[in-house]
């Protein structure tokens, strides 16, 4: 009798432990939204950009699922050194510079690349950054639209 309830509160106890970091994680990535709706580009409008003038913007992919044409890789904004990375990358750009960060890899809602990224652009006093609005995802909102993919 005794060991049966050893094993049952253990089982309560690691089954409260996984729902406690299950909804720690869902809490992190629901985090509020760092971007308002005019800090949104939408896809149309980077599609006519890197058609017309690639290289008046700078476009960051800090998520999994593919690069964009003309896009630089950072890799998940989710991971520190990936910010890191990115800081090193963009810190000496003029704080006015156009850029464009986008991940793709699920809706907003739940990504959780594109806050911390957007984050960054704040804390480094940029005043010229967008958020590609890919509400849904990388191929449902940019990819089965035909706008450019990088070749690589």
């Amino acid at each position: 009798m005794k060991t049966r309830t050893t094993i049952g509160l253990v089982s309560i106890l690691c089954l409260s432990l996984c729902f406690n970091i299950s909804f720690q994680k869902s809490a992190t990535a629901q985090e509020k939204d760092n971007w308002t709706e005019a800090q949104l580009m939408q896809p149309a409008a980077l599609a006519k950009i890197i058609k017309d003038n690639p290289t008046s913007i700078y476009i960051y992919d800090i998520g999994p699922s593919g690069v964009i044409k003309g896009a630089i890789p950072i890799g998940e904004g989710s991971e520190p050194q990936n910010i890191q990375k990115m800081r090193g990358i963009i810190r000496r750009l003029p704080k006015n510079t156009p850029i464009v960060v986008y991940c793709g890899c699920c809706p907003f809602k739940n990504c959780p690349n594109i806050r911390p990224a957007l984050s960054l652009l704040s804390e480094l006093s940029f005043t010229n950054y967008k958020l590609l609005n890919l509400p849904n995802n990388l191929k449902k909102d940019w990819i089965d639209k035909g706008y450019p993919m990088s070749s690589k």
